[in-house]
């Protein structure tokens, strides 16, 4: 089996569970850009807490599912944003203004449109999750 996009794959897993009514999800392989995109969609309520597993290879993470997932992916190709380009954005890839996040990778780490707005940064987009 090939794995290409890590992320996308996490993400994937998340939102199957999330349809199947699951509580937790097992993520493999773990990364830190998967660990770092987990923690920021803790931080905005859309999961509860993870873990990490060392099982001597790529590691794996275990999530809690809270059921507040309507939907979530990674954005192929990985398009780069300027401060002033988000709403043109969330048009695209949300489904309403104020509802859901867009993730992306920047110079302060990965933050929330939202974040990054209020920041007045851009920053390369990664994922989306409502």
């Amino acid at each position: 089996m090939v794995m290409n996009d890590t992320l996308s794959n996490a993400l994937a897993t998340i939102k199957n569970c999330e349809s199947r009514a699951k509580t937790e999800a097992l993520i493999v392989p773990a990364s830190k850009l998967i660990a770092n995109v987990l923690r920021v969609m803790l931080k905005c309520g859309y999961i509860g807490n993870f873990e990490y597993i060392d099982d001597g290879r790529s590691g794996k993470i275990k999530v809690q599912l809270l059921g507040r997932i309507n939907d979530c992916g990674a954005i192929k190709p990985r398009f780069p944003v300027r401060k002033d380009e988000f709403e043109r954005w969330e048009k695209r890839f949300l489904p309403s203004t104020d509802i859901g996040l867009l993730l992306l990778s920047s110079s302060k780490g990965i933050v929330t449109h939202k974040e990054a707005k209020e920041l007045g940064i851009g920053g390369i987009l990664l994922a989306y999750v409502y």
